[in-house]
């Protein structure tokens, strides 16, 4: 028995900027894009290679003592590596030189020069292997906000979050389990800020955790050459299936002064939900000053007023039946625990 109802996300083949703009991303689903171009890299991007485009420039990497890390409680260490030693252990199971266990996990998420002020930029940290990828056209090049590196050891799991701006996750090498959930489920996946508490999704603690499996689970593999469109605000768990190296591309799709100017990552909340969610405390410790029955009686109003107010549950219903109609959904075959 399914803890979760699985829903395959929708494949389309042959996507331009006007199919993507006027198709895919107002339906505000995620979706995997198959053929569209990401220049030489696919055949380029070899472990020899990017170590020898890549150098001895030192990058700050995770490594952990188990593939499932865990950023709420933090079960990896930081560490600092010359690009191109790390590119070689990241790609063995097994390590003779190493710095927790001889099978310990690695993943590089690239950073700016300035961690705290620079977004990343794959042609500003590692230019000499940008011009193999070719960021692909479907938005304005004002709304570029950056372009993350990313490589994982085989195995290696991430933490379910969301990010606030609309991404492209490219899969250049290796194949990639991705699991997301709908920014409607929030309420079930037990969020610390943007992180969920559920750390292990195929095998959660119901006992902690009981309203997990109201959750909808959306699920994709994608393989190399693959591009998966992922919505602001929605969740998403990935695990590499092989040794992975991709390229995610992020753009600002609302105006952008919506958006937290020191925010170098991308998942700050924007200006306005962080003022909203400020104002609510403040109401909250307004209503401290009356007794339970009447802080019962108001926060239930408030929660009526917001949800009147805010929620969109029949405008996603109306863009799900379109989106099961325009795409065609991955065969179940990619329904694969990580092993």
């Amino acid at each position: 028995m399914e803890l979760q109802e699985r829903i395959p996300v929708s494949l389309y083949t042959a996507v331009d900027r006007d199919m993507f703009v006027q198709q895919i991303c107002p339906q505000r689903r995620p979706a995997v894009l198959r053929g569209v171009s990401m220049g030489p890299c696919l055949e380029k991007w070899t472990v020899q290679y990017l170590a020898q485009r890549g150098g001895d420039k030192e990058v700050k990497i995770h490594v952990s003592p188990v593939p499932q890390m865990d950023f709420l409680r933090k079960n990896f260490a930081y560490k600092t590596l010359p690009f191109n030693e790390f590119v070689k252990r990241v790609s063995e199971r097994k390590h003779s030189d190493f710095f927790l266990c001889e099978d310990e996990s690695y993943y590089l998420r690239s950073l700016g020069e300035d961690v705290r002020k620079e977004p990343a930029d794959l042609s500003k940290q590692f230019p000499g292997l940008a011009e193999d990828f070719h960021v692909p056209q479907f938005f304005e090049p004002d709304q570029f906000f950056s372009s993350v590196f990313r490589i994982s050891s085989c195995g290696l799991q991430l933490w379910t979050h969301y990010d606030v701006m609309d991404n492209l996750l490219g899969q250049v090498t290796g194949m990639k389990r991705v699991v997301l959930y709908s920014p409607q489920d929030a309420l079930h996946l037990y969020l610390s800020g943007d992180k969920s508490q559920v750390l292990d999704i195929d095998a959660p603690d119901l006992k902690q955790f009981p309203d997990f499996v109201k959750a909808k689970r959306y699920e994709c593999v994608l393989e190399p050459g693959d591009l998966l469109f992922i919505p602001a605000l929605w969740f998403h768990n990935t695990t590499a299936l092989q040794f992975g190296v991709g390229v995610n591309v992020f753009w600002r799709h609302l105006p952008a002064d919506s958006y937290d100017k020191k925010d170098p990552y991308g998942n700050k909340d924007p200006l306005a939900a962080t003022r909203a969610l400020q104002a609510l405390e403040r109401a909250l410790h307004t209503l401290d000053e009356l007794p339970a029955d009447y802080r019962d009686f108001y926060g239930r109003r408030m929660v009526q007023r917001i949800q009147k107010r805010t929620y969109c549950d029949n405008q996603f219903t109306r863009q799900s039946n379109t989106q099961e109609d325009a795409g065609t959904s991955l065969p179940s075959r990619q329904f694969t625990n990580p092993g």
